[in-house]
């Protein structure tokens, strides 16, 4: 049987209500209510007692309230539209998330974080946010080659910053675009990034060359294949020489799509994979098939992480500071909520850290 003290213990605490803080205070709740809204009709002191009343009770405005009220809502949002099978192994999307949250929690910012099945789920829950006020603006990631996603949010007029160049997006240093943009981007040349690794593996000697590429699709996954086929034709290297083959980012199709890729007649000399998690499938692959690494196939893997470092041998891999994009793009989000207007802002050009796994080829 329970006792009538336990009972008392068990009852949820009640949260403070501005009535509270004005009986604690000494004041009216009109008074209160000034004091919390930064509106005139207190004194200073007045309002300095109440405030600091009201952080003794532990008072938090309500966000509903204050999304009636015209303020902030307090949160901004990041939707990922991925299967979701795939997000728990990519260090990627983590390390992003790390980097934006050190910005937003500086800001007493909450960031609001859903996945869904498509786009248009997506879509949908961009307007259902607008609506309601639930966020004072959104990070888009994964941008795609064709993207109903910044000319809603314009329209919607609910502040955003795309993760990831745009179709067109113009390289660093080019010409500014005539139009301004709708909506803000933080990116990366993902073309000079492709041609870096290019130039490492055609320095190396190698010529067959295949690009496991991530989801087809996404605007990045279309401009590293793009600057793959251009820097192959450059060298004078043909399709059969040099091509990409799209997967999901998984570890399960990378290791796949190189069972595949190594079946074939003319197998490649190197393999470039979209992450880390492919990278490491695709050498386990090899592995198990007696192919030496990198004597009989070099690999690459376009983003670093610690397997990257802990995998024998280890990985050569494009590195970046992924918190540090992460940081770039949430302080983006915050300049442009305060009335900032959209622009293009360039992150670090990753750099090829070459380690072991890519070497000169075996002689046929």
């Amino acid at each position: 049987m329970t006792a009538p003290g336990e009972a008392a213990r068990r009852k949820p605490a009640r949260r403070p209500t501005i009535k509270d803080i004005a009986r604690r205070a000494g004041v009216s709740e009109s008074a209160v209510s000034f004091a919390l809204n930064d509106r005139p009709g207190v004194s200073r002191d007045t309002r300095a007692r109440i405030r600091r009343v009201a952080e003794e009770l532990g008072w938090q405005a309500n966000s509903a309230a204050r999304a009636l009220s015209g303020e902030r809502a307090g949160s901004a949002g990041l939707v990922l539209a991925r299967p979701a099978s795939t997000l728990g192994v990519e260090s990627f999307f983590l390390q992003l998330v790390s980097g934006i949250q050190e910005v937003l929690s500086a800001r007493r910012t909450a960031l609001l974080f859903q996945v869904v099945e498509d786009l248009e789920t997506e879509c949908a829950l961009y307007r259902r946010w607008w609506a309601e006020r639930r966020v004072d603006g959104v990070l888009v990631v994964d941008p795609r080659t064709e993207d109903p996603r910044p000319g809603l949010l314009a329209s919607l007029g609910l502040p955003a910053v795309v993760v990831g160049g745009l179709p067109d997006q113009a390289p660093p240093g080019a010409a500014t675009a005539a139009e301004p943009p709708q909506v803000s981007t933080v990116w990366a040349d993902d073309s000079k990034a492709m041609a870096r690794v290019i130039d490492h593996l055609h320095g190396l000697g190698h010529r067959r060359i295949v690009h496991v590429a991530g989801l087809p699709g996404l605007a990045h996954t279309a401009r590293r294949i793009h600057s793959l086929r251009t820097e192959a034709d450059r060298r004078g290297l043909g399709p059969h020489q040099v091509r990409s083959v799209t997967t999901d980012y998984s570890d399960a199709e990378g290791a796949e799509a190189t069972r595949r890729i190594l079946e074939t007649a003319e197998p490649p000399t190197a393999i470039i994979y979209d992450n880390d998690v492919m990278a490491v499938a695709g050498a386990s692959v090899a592995a198990g098939r007696g192919i030496s690494v990198p004597g009989g196939l070099s690999i690459v893997a376009w983003d670093d992480s610690a397997l990257c470092r802990v995998t024998h041998p280890q990985l050569t891999a494009l590195v970046r500071d992924t918190p540090g994009f992460g940081r770039l793009a949430a302080q983006e989000l915050l300049a442009v909520i305060d009335g900032g207007p959209p622009r293009t802002v360039h992150g670090e050009l990753p750099h090829l850290e070459a380690r072991e796994s890519t070497g000169t080829p075996d002689a046929p």
